[in-house]
């Protein structure tokens, strides 16, 4: 549906001496999918016949959901998983807000009348929400 690059995670591939090397970011420093991101990710490359694969995790800069790309917010969109809105600008330190979240624009029906019934849906970076309109369920990528 979605790959690494459309979702920003795939920040660089170069080959040197022989080697390739692939470099990725997680969407959170503590991403429990990281493993099998890399394990998919040395895999498929193999399958392509690199025979010296190294996959490097860089977490500077951390993510940004900025980073997914016009292309992976449709994807996203199909599937039915509510692409994030452009991260707040954050010059510093991260606020700390207590004010809800603006509603999130149903993928499947595109109503605004959209609640948030979870924080955290089938991994940290999305939360789970209901279209108050066609009452489907639906995930969302987190902006960060």
């Amino acid at each position: 549906m979605v790959n690494l690059g459309d979702l920003g995670i795939l920040r660089a591939v170069e080959e040197s001496d022989g080697t390739v090397i692939a470099t990725i970011t997680p969407t959170y420093s503590g991403c429990p999918a990281m493993r099998e991101i890399t394990a998919d990710l040395e895999g498929r490359l193999r399958a392509a016949g690199y025979e010296r694969v190294e996959i490097r995790t860089a977490l500077a800069p951390p993510w940004t959901s900025d980073w997914i790309t016009a292309e992976g917010a449709a994807k996203l969109a199909a599937a039915g998983i509510a692409p994030p809105r452009p991260a707040p600008p954050r010059p510093g330190p991260t606020p700390l807000t207590l004010t809800p979240r603006p509603a999130v624009a149903c993928p499947r029906c595109g109503s605004p009348e959209t609640v948030e019934t979870a924080a955290f849906s089938g991994t940290a970076c999305k939360s789970l929400h209901r279209c108050r309109t066609c009452a489907e369920p639906f995930e969302t990528v987190k902006a960060i």
